[in-house]
């Protein structure tokens, strides 16, 4: 074969490859683009249900309540039950008259929801929808590399399903003068597309988040709302709208547009890397009153704030929709202390600080007060007993009766004010 013909068959492979490699890349792109048209269809069917008007529930016309009980997996399954002990003492007189009914829900176990490959099982949320508020607990959310399938979080499908799209988180310490509410968006942003990501190829594998402009103003009315009726003076946005333009510019744009209704309130906007920075900085910290910010920014900063207040265990989170509303812990199952057998010493007060929250969404502000005061009295002012997570400490039903014996101290609220008076 002369020279030029090894030339010519050279460059004859050469396009062949070009061409197969171009039609596999023009497939590719068509299976993404199928994948994403579905995506964009289903976020705008969502648009067209946000924008119907749906009222309130007004618990003070509602007997008996129903409060549901998830008490998840892990460690949940342990102080699910310390935190619906509180609820249950909170609200003795109202179950005994019937104004007050608790069903227990099981199924939302790791093992139940992988056999059923729902991240909430059918007739686990035909349950839910029944109840009027529900008490969670912490449920497992598969992870690369685990044994398990991976299935999607079973907080964010709740949330989706229940329409809860305001996750409040309070995080308050009287001795550093902090009182923050977070509002944190809780239907959007990465977390509600998170299963639905694209592997492209065998080389690129692409996810999504999203913003619309109805869900960005209810989670912003709420907390400007909130800031309203409390007598609060700011509210601060975080984002990071200078480099993720689209979707948290967006989220920019209607919280300056909304705060022009409330001009007693300043609006001010952070960017999420300093915000980290400066709830930890002893001379800014304490001007922060409400912050409201997408829901990826949400779960990191109030983690964040729940350590400065003694560790993710001891803040409670409530989500909350127009019909449902869903109160848990702000941590996970950690199913390694099951595993090491340390369940009983798991720390309950953010689930029995949800608890509280979850009383006074029901309408029992006060007895919502005394279970809060009583939380710190316990952790942060007598400190009589430590829980550790650990036999050094000890256990979440110990803990529990300790934070009771506060909780009907004839003095709860004068030696509370007597320590918060100490520290200023």
């Amino acid at each position: 074969m002369s020279k030029n013909s090894s030339s010519y068959w050279a460059t004859d492979n050469l396009s062949l490859r070009f061409r197969q490699k171009t039609t596999m890349s023009n497939k590719l792109v068509e299976q993404a683009k199928e994948k994403f048209g579905i995506i964009i269809e289903e976020q705008l069917a969502r648009v067209e249900e946000m924008k119907k008007s749906v009222e309130p529930v007004d618990y003070s016309t509602i007997a008996p309540i129903v409060i549901g009980v998830c008490f998840g997996d892990g460690i949940g399954e342990v102080i699910s039950r310390h935190a619906r002990h509180v609820l249950e003492h909170m609200l003795k007189d109202g179950i005994k008259k019937g104004k007050i009914r608790f069903k227990d829900i099981p199924g939302l176990t790791i093992e139940n929801r992988v056999k059923h490959k729902k991240a909430i099982p059918d007739d686990v949320l035909a349950e839910l929808k029944t109840c009027h508020v529900i008490l969670k607990g912490p449920t497992t959310t598969p992870q690369a590399g685990d044994k398990w399938p991976n299935i999607e979080s079973a907080n964010v499908a709740m949330r989706r399903a229940l329409d809860l799209f305001a996750n409040v988180r309070p995080v308050k310490i009287p001795r550093e003068g902090i009182d923050w509410c977070f509002f944190r968006e809780n239907t959007e942003g990465a977390y509600v597309l998170g299963s639905k990501g694209i592997n492209v190829s065998e080389d690129l594998s692409v996810d999504f988040t999203v913003t619309t402009e109805q869900g960005s103003e209810r989670i912003i009315r709420m907390a400007f709302e909130y800031a309203h009726k409390n007598h609060i003076d700011r509210v601060t946005a975080v984002t990071k709208s200078n480099v993720v333009k689209t979707t948290d510019g967006r989220f920019s744009q209607v919280a300056f547009r909304i705060a022009k209704e409330y001009p007693k309130i300043k609006l001010d906007e952070w960017y999420m890397d300093i915000m980290t920075a400066k709830l930890i900085d002893p001379a800014r910290r304490k001007d922060f009153k409400v912050i409201v910010l997408p829901n990826l920014y949400g779960d990191i900063l109030t983690d964040e704030a729940a350590q400065l207040q003694g560790g993710v265990g001891t803040a409670g989170s409530a989500n909350i929709g127009r019909r449902w509303a869903m109160f848990e812990a702000i941590h996970g199952s950690a199913p390694r202390m099951v595993q090491e057998g340390r369940a009983p010493y798991a720390d309950p007060c953010s689930m029995i600080r949800a608890s509280a929250m979850l009383l006074r969404h029901i309408g029992y502000a006060e007895r919502a007060e005394n279970v809060e005061m009583a939380l710190e009295m316990c952790g942060q002012f007598e400190k009589k007993m430590i829980i550790t997570g650990r036999d050094t400490g000890v256990t979440g039903e110990e803990y529990t009766d300790y934070i009771l014996s506060w909780v009907d101290h004839p003095q709860l609220k004068s030696r509370w004010e007597s320590e918060v008076h100490r520290l200023k």
